[in-house]
């Protein structure tokens, strides 16, 4: 009976526009006030304690590092290294595109800002060029859900705060997905430009390829510091994710100068912006988790299913369609906030390991990302191509199936997510 008013009060206040973070508190607030005793002072010591996780601070840090970047003329860089290494493919700029975003995934942990620091250089050189605008616009918004995929990821980061998990081993799991999915996306776009004989561009020489990596190196050189040094053991990762601020903003100012330093007041106040709303999300989203225990909500839906003998392989289904359904009403953290402590008790009775899980709930996300009517990377890439979102639903369609048969395979095969990070020994 709990389950069910907390479940249907947040649905209720959703459906009326509110922003999620604000359903949340208001849902908790509404219930501990009205059905239970617990003590109002706990609500407050819940907020205190919720977001005071060292592991939490590396989401402002991503969030910064991300901006000076997608400012800071890494992206172009990246692009042209790209281009030179593949634009001789069929639909090379698309599949320069491509991997620019997965190399932009690796820096910035961002799915949007992926979508809009490579979007905003490549698709019009694609359009100029003669490729089709829904094309180029099926490409970037696909290839850009790789932000959250490709380590470091504050999709993660959430799923690592929720679930008491490890951040540097989820980081290192989402490696071999990560490339898996890139390569898958490059040859969708390649297939598609080979049948349609969009066109290449003439085979760059070593020497141009040598001069855009040199050029990209710096930018490059930050996968370096953010996954070498957790793996190596020099930074935890919310120390790497400071690092990669001080090293975008010192790369963007003082190596590239493509931003002055009167700029950078301007960076802090949008990462600060961006930062205070998923925080405002967290606090929310750990008192409905305090609530939901509180009431032995997520043991009983666990007793429940498991009672049920529904095995490991109807509930990684259930779970899959359970996401996507959730990805057409709310953006990736407060699905990950809300869903991550109901569902992770469960996947821990049937065996499964969390690790593998939250690569699969990552999985979830960035196909939600990419499908209406909330997909962020619709809306981003919508505002960069001009075009509508039922006409861009259109145009994702081939790389979205191809998503969703990658999300297949990373559910039922373990060993994609698990294998590095057990090489590793971080597991």
């Amino acid at each position: 009976m709990s389950a069910l008013v907390i479940f249907g009060l947040l649905l209720v206040l959703m459906l009326t526009g509110m922003p999620i973070s604000i359903s949340l508190g208001l849902t908790v607030l509404t219930f501990l006030f009205t059905m239970t005793n617990v003590p109002i002072e706990s609500v407050a010591l819940k907020l205190f304690t919720g977001i005071e996780k060292f592991e939490i601070m590396a989401i402002p840090f991503f969030i910064l590092a991300g901006n000076f970047l997608t400012h800071g003329g890494v992206a172009r860089r990246m692009i042209a290294f790209a281009t030179s290494m593949v634009g001789h493919w069929h639909g090379g700029l698309g599949l320069a595109g491509v991997i620019a975003c997965a190399l932009f995934a690796a820096v910035s942990g961002s799915s949007p800002a992926t979508v809009v620091a490579i979007g905003s250089v490549i698709l019009p050189a694609m359009i100029k060029q003669g490729f089709p605008r829904s094309f180029g616009a099926g490409v970037i918004t696909t290839s850009g859900a790789l932000g959250i995929l490709i380590p470091p990821s504050i999709v993660m980061v959430m799923y690592a705060v929720a679930t008491n998990s490890s951040v540097g081993a989820l980081f290192m799991a989402g490696v071999v997905p990560g490339l898996m999915l890139a390569t898958l996306l490059g040859v969708v776009t390649w297939y598609r430009a080979w049948k349609n004989g969009y066109p290449r561009l003439p085979k760059a020489g070593w020497g141009e390829r040598l001069r855009t990596f040199k050029d990209a190196s710096w930018g490059l050189m930050l996968i370096v510091v953010v996954i070498g040094g957790i793996y190596s053991g020099i930074f935890t990762p919310t120390e790497a994710a400071a690092m990669s601020a001080v090293y975008a903003f010192f790369v963007a100012v003082f190596v590239y100068k493509d931003m002055p330093l009167r700029g950078v007041p301007k960076i802090l106040l949008s990462s600060a912006s961006m930062s205070a709303m998923l925080l405002y999300i967290i606090t929310n989203a750990v008192l409905f988790s305090f609530v939901l225990a509180n009431e032995n909500i997520p043991q009983a839906i666990a007793d429940w299913i498991v009672g049920k003998e529904l095995g490991i392989i109807a509930f990684l289904l259930v779970t899959n369609v359970l996401l996507l359904a959730a990805g057409n009403f709310m953006e990736p953290s407060s699905i990950v906030l809300i869903m991550a402590p109901i569902l992770f008790p469960v996947a821990m009775k049937l065996g499964i390991d969390p690790i593998h899980f939250g690569i699969l709930i990552v999985v979830n996300m960035e196909v939600g990302m990419c499908h209406p009517p909330v997909g962020l990377n619709l809306y981003v890439a919508s505002g960069i191509t001009k075009m509508g979102i039922s006409e861009l639903t259109v145009a994702v369609m081939p790389w979205l199936l191809a998503m969703l048969g990658f999300l297949m395979l990373v559910t039922y095969v373990p060993a994609v997510s698990i294998w590095l990070p057990k090489t590793l020994g971080m597991m």
